[in-house]
């Protein structure tokens, strides 16, 4: 048999649509959407939440979407995905140095709309994928999507030996509920921190690039109702329970440590970590259940006050901003938590 190469992320490519501040977004529309007594812890919500900036398809400044019905929900959804997509999918596949007929298998993530043909029906035609390319859409994981989603594309990389494109595409904004809803806390928490992104990332056999070296994951399915996400006649709404960050304390540690472990490696030695930033909690949580050092999260509490919190995409624009940065780390750890609860981490070594 021969040496079977190491699935390498040859190549990342991000897309977002224009911003807004969380101040302009608050003054703006949240003030007004929220009354009464609901409204003060609101504000305080909103100004706690570590986001500065968002990115919105549908900007809520400028259009009302939360009296829509589902349907109108996601007839836009393929209206503002499908270019989104395209932008994220074209810069990858750049950065690889590849073209959309190299892809072998094509994967994408997306819990914010569905529509057959889908995403990656649609891509795959516009952008000139072989007729022979493999698809796989992966829906409903939310924000730890991106990682079995690598872990899909890993596995056909080498079995294979060709490359596979992973796409993750959310537009949570097509989801604030209407103003008549029941409002809670965790209603509140999700309309403060989601936002809107498109990134793709091209992974190989063998090169340049981050290494994959392994997936692993743990669900906690005694706490599956600490995180929802149903649809509804009025969009898709999240619940969110208080008490996730105490399931996570519970599970990071050992998951990271086995990680590492079979690896031959310990905590202290990774000098990358792309931890979702579900909101600011979840990263205190992980920062101190690792005995991370003050800096360790800096990627994650930067993208989280930029960007927000964009689901599925999230973790992949953290590995993008430390690919990025001089020097880039050597061995990144990346970590995303949702419904299930499930926590989910990928081991990646930088090849030079």
């Amino acid at each position: 048999m021969g040496i079977v190469s190491v699935p390498v992320i040859a190549g990342l490519g991000t897309a977002q649509p224009p911003a807004a501040s969380q101040d302009e977004l608050w003054e703006g529309f949240f003030s007004r959407h929220f009354t009464g007594s609901t409204r003060a812890l609101a504000e305080r919500i909103f100004a706690n939440s570590g986001v500065t900036r968002r990115q919105a398809a549908v900007n809520p400044l400028l259009e009302d979407v939360s009296d829509w019905p589902t349907e109108r929900r996601m007839r836009r959804y393929q209206v503002e995905a499908l270019p989104l997509g395209k932008e994220a999918v074209g810069r990858a596949l750049t950065a690889a140095g590849l073209d959309a007929g190299d892809v072998g298998m094509f994967i994408v993530c997306s819990c914010t709309g569905y529509a057959t043909p889908g995403l990656d029906i649609l891509l795959a035609r516009d952008l000139g994928m072989a007729a022979d390319t493999q698809r796989m859409f992966v829906g409903h994981m939310g924000c730890y999507a991106a990682l079995p989603g690598l872990g899909a594309a890993s596995d056909f990389v080498t079995a294979r030996g060709r490359p596979a494109l992973l796409l993750c595409a959310e537009l949570t904004s097509l989801h604030i509920q209407p103003s008549t809803a029941r409002v809670d806390t965790q209603q509140i928490i999700s309309h403060a921190l989601f936002s809107d992104a498109a990134v793709a990332a091209v992974v190989v056999p063998g090169g340049r690039g981050y290494a994959l070296r392994e997936v692993a994951s743990v669900t906690d399915t005694s706490t599956a109702d600490h995180m929802t996400w149903d649809v509804t006649d009025a969009g898709f709404r999240m619940g969110l329970s208080s008490k996730v960050p105490q399931v996570l304390s519970r599970h990071v540690r050992g998951l990271v440590d086995d990680l590492l472990a079979r690896h031959g490696g310990t905590v202290s030695e990774v000098d990358g970590w792309a931890v979702h930033p579900g909101g600011p909690r979840i990263l205190n949580v992980v920062e101190r259940e690792l005995a991370l050092p003050p800096q360790a999260l800096a990627a994650s509490r930067a993208t989280l006050d930029e960007h927000g919190n964009c689901s599925s995409p999230t973790v992949l624009l953290i590995l993008d901003r430390l690919a990025r940065s001089t020097p880039s780390p050597r061995r990144v750890v990346m970590l995303a938590f949702g419904p299930g609860l499930t926590l989910y981490a990928v081991l990646l070594d930088r090849q030079d």
